[in-house]
C-alpha cells in the first residue's frame, strides 16, 4: 500500500467514525507462492458488503472477504480466513498458484447514551456512561449548562420537538425530563431502533406516558419494550444511586446478564460442573 493509498484509506476511516458508520477493516497477514496481494494490504467494506476502498485480491478473493467481513458485522467478532488460490475447484475459483491469510475485523461504532433531561440523576448517568465508553448526548431544553457535563461529547439544547433525537440500534435513550416532554420524547425514541428505553419517573407518570403512547398507536409488544420505571431493583435512593441502578440495567441488557447476584450465579455453574457426582454423594432418605 502506497502513502497515498493509506492516507485515503485512513481518511475514510476517519470519515465513517464521524458518520458513526460500521465498517470492516481487512488486511492481508500472510501470503505464500504467487499472490495479486501483499502482506499490509488492507481494504474497507461497508456494511452492505461493497468494497470502499484498498485491495486484498480481486475476483473470488475478493468476494470471500467481502462475504466474511458481513459475517464479522454481524456477529461483532473477528475472523481470520485462509484463500487457496491455487485450486479452481476447491479453492477461490483463482489459480494463481499461491495462498493468503487474511484478517477480517468489524470496526463498530461506539454506543451512544442519550440522556433527555436535566438534573443530578442526569449529571451522574453521564459520568457513568462516559466511564463505561458510551458517546454520550446530553439533549436539554432550554441550553444546559455545559460545565454540569464535563463528559458528554455533545450536548443539544433546541431541541424542543425532540427531532434530533436519532438513536441507532446500540444506542440507550434515558428519559429524565421531569414531565416536561417525557410523552414526546418517548413517542420519538420507540420509533427508533434503539437497544434501550428507559423513563425515570414514578409509577404514577410512567404509566401515564404508556397510556399516551397507547393513543398514539403503539402497541404492547413495542411499548414493552419501554422500561419504566427505569433500572434495576437496588433499593436506590440518592440520585447517584438512581442512575447507577439504571446504567446497570444498561450493561445488564448489552452482556446478556440476568441481574442477579454473582455468589448465586458462580454456585448454580459450580454445580453443574459436579453434575451427579456431587448428588451421588447426597444419601438417600430411609
Amino acid at each position: 500500500m502506497t502513502p497515498t493509498e493509506r492516507t485515503d484509506l485512513l481518511d475514510l476511516m476517519t470519515t465513517l467514525r464521524a458518520r458513526r458508520e460500521p465498517y470492516a477493516l481487512a488486511t492481508v497477514v500472510e501470503t505464500q507462492g504467487s499472490t495479486s496481494a501483499r502482506p499490509g494490504a488492507k481494504a474497507l467494506i461497508a456494511r452492505d458488503g461493497t468494497l470502499l476502498t484498498g485491495w486484498v485480491g480481486g475476483g473470488c478473493a475478493e468476494s470471500a472477504v467481502r462475504e466474511t467481513a458481513l459475517d464479522c458485522l454481524r456477529s461483532g467478532e473477528p475472523k481470520v480466513i485462509e484463500l487457496d488460490l491455487d485450486d479452481e475447484v476447491l479453492g477461490t475459483g483463482m489459480p494463481c498458484g499461491g495462498s493468503m491469510r487474511v484478517f477480517v475485523e468489524p470496526v463498530l461504532p461506539r454506543p451512544a447514551l442519550w440522556i433527555l433531561g436535566h438534573g443530578r440523576v442526569a449529571e451522574c448517568l453521564s459520568r457513568f456512561g462516559s466511564t463505561l465508553g458510551f458517546r454520550v448526548v446530553v439533549n436539554d431544553t432550554p441550553a444546559p449548562d455545559p460545565a454540569r457535563y464535563p463528559d458528554a461529547e455533545e450536548i443539544i439544547g433546541d431541541d424542543y420537538d425532540y427531532e434530533r433525537l436519532t438513536p441507532e440500534a446500540d444506542d440507550a435513550v434515558v428519559i429524565a425530563t421531569q414531565h416536561k416532554g417525557d410523552h414526546i420524547s418517548a413517542v420519538r425514541a420507540l420509533r427508533s431502533p434503539a437497544r434501550y428505553i428507559a423513563i425515570i419517573a414514578s409509577r404514577k407518570r410512567s404509566g401515564l406516558v404508556l397510556d399516551y403512547l397507547r393513543e398514539q398507536g403503539f402497541g404492547e409488544e413495542e411499548i414493552a419494550r419501554i422500561r419504566a420505571p427505569a433500572g434495576l431493583d437496588l433499593g436506590a435512593r440518592t440520585p447517584e444511586e438512581i442512575a447507577l441502578s439504571v446504567v446497570s440495567e444498561i450493561v445488564m441488557l448489552r452482556r446478556g446478564g440476568s441481574g442477579g447476584p454473582m455468589r448465586g450465579t458462580a454456585d448454580v455453574r459450580r454445580g453443574a460442573k459436579a453434575g451427579d457426582t456431587a448428588l451421588a454423594r447426597v444419601p438417600a432418605e430411609a
